[in-house]
């Protein structure tokens, strides 16, 4: 029964009874996370076999080059080949980085702030104000990156075909604007596809600032847990086509397809950009890890062979998301007061609850045991103006695990909700 047809009476006597059951699962001590994308033992178990790609020194030598020796900036030529298969460009379009992508946008960014982007007519650091789009609910990381920096983040709103296109168009008018973050497939954390009519308004932008840039984050190009993989258009041909080359910088990596924080990297943009960006690397680092890279390539050998690996992910994945749905469908539904995204691949699973008791449901999850990532992080400054959206993570706990701790979710969405329907 919807929550808002109740009467007061009725919402006391459901109070108290959430709230018996809340304090037994306070009493039961649990620890029990759900605040991080991680894959669980299940996945990482799956994978471990990479582990054994090498029985020979001589495996180490591929096209003349010693993966073991200094050299090869840029990443080994047979790496660059498979993230250029993976993600639909030319390999001289890649560059290849170590364990996680997001230090790559953090050079990206870091770069851009002390000495400019191919088109900056100065290093971001000497403009006055630098403002930054952030599509929200968005990925909190994305958004430090840039605050960390001292831009200044504006808040585009989610559509259900990507951020609102007609918003980002006419705040690309001011030079100021230099940016744009985006998770294009499966968004952090919403789950959403961009559609192909906003993917080609993105390549056809004609912003202001002559060094704007796309952060195109495509983390989860790959990551069906239902159905099968959808294909998705290559951001660096339409740019090129669109006159706008040197717009977009697309990131990838492997931290969901084997090992997170021991995997490999990839930034992907124009051959322009990475000759300008592989300069600038080469004072940082020599090379990165190429015994990684060829392990990597001798165990995921192409985009074909990973997406049957990233099947065997999803038989471990889906079951969790199947999980968190149906104990929303049948526990919160029927109350009236929350929606949710029902995605197909990703990692997230994203919550609008009624405005207002975000933070005090996760305030509740927490004296319950149940970590989640804190309400506000999807938005810019880690503030959400409605103090509504919350981020699920299925990925890590074992079913038997995530049911308890969606079971105490969803009891202090509803005690959440009770608490502030009283207070009118």
């Amino acid at each position: 029964m919807s929550y808002f047809t109740m009467s007061k009476e009725d919402l006391q006597k459901q109070y108290s009874v959430l709230k018996a059951h809340f304090e037994d699962c306070k009493a039961q001590n649990l620890k029990l996370n759900m605040a991080r994308g991680k894959p669980g033992a299940g996945q990482l178990d799956l994978v471990s076999d990479i582990l054994g790609c090498f029985v020979d020194p001589a495996e180490c030598f591929t096209d003349g080059i010693d993966a073991r020796n200094y050299g090869e900036l840029a990443g080994l030529p047979v790496a660059r080949a498979y993230w250029a298969d993976v993600l639909g460009c030319k390999p001289e379009q890649t560059f290849l980085g170590g364990t996680a992508s997001l230090n790559l946008m953090f050079d990206v960014i870091s770069r851009a702030f002390t000495h400019g982007l191919l088109h900056s007519p100065r290093p971001w650091c000497k403009e006055a104000v630098v403002k930054f789009l952030c599509p929200s609910p968005g990925y909190d990381r994305h958004f430090r990156i840039t605050e960390f920096f001292g831009a200044e983040l504006i808040t585009v709103p989610m559509t259900a075909t990507g951020p609102d296109m007609d918003v980002v168009e006419e705040l690309v008018k001011d030079p100021q604007v230099k940016g744009i973050w985006c998770v294009p497939k499966y968004s952090n954390p919403e789950g959403i596809i961009y559609s192909d009519e906003t993917v080609e308004r993105f390549a056809n932008l004609k912003p202001a600032a002559p060094d704007f840039t796309i952060m195109w984050d495509n983390a989860y190009c790959v990551h069906e847990f239902e159905g099968e993989f959808v294909p998705f258009r290559d951001i660096i041909s339409l740019c090129e086509k669109a006159g706008n080359p040197d717009m977009v910088f697309e990131f990838a990596s492997t931290s969901k397809i084997t090992f997170p924080g021991a995997g490999i990297s990839v930034l992907a943009s124009s051959v322009a950009n990475i000759a300008y960006f592989t300069d600038l690397f080469g004072v940082q680092t020599i090379s990165h890890d190429k015994i990684n890279q060829l392990r990597h390539v001798k165990y995921l050998q192409n985009k074909a062979h990973t997406l049957e690996v990233m099947k065997r992910h999803a038989q471990v994945l889906a079951p969790k998301f199947k999980m968190v749905v149906d104990m929303l469908e049948k526990e919160i539904a029927p109350c009236g007061f929350a929606q949710w995204n029902k995605p197909k691949g990703g990692y997230f699973v994203s919550l609008n609850t009624m405005h207002g008791t975000a933070k005090r449901a996760l305030a509740l999850c927490k004296e319950a045991g149940v970590v989640m990532t804190p309400a506000g992080a999807t938005f810019p400054y880690g503030k959400d103006p409605q103090d509504s959206n919350i981020r699920i993570a299925p990925s890590l706990p074992p079913v038997s695990e995530l049911e308890k701790a969606m079971d105490i979710f969803c009891t202090c969405l509803k005690l959440a909700a009770i608490e502030k329907l009283l207070e009118k």
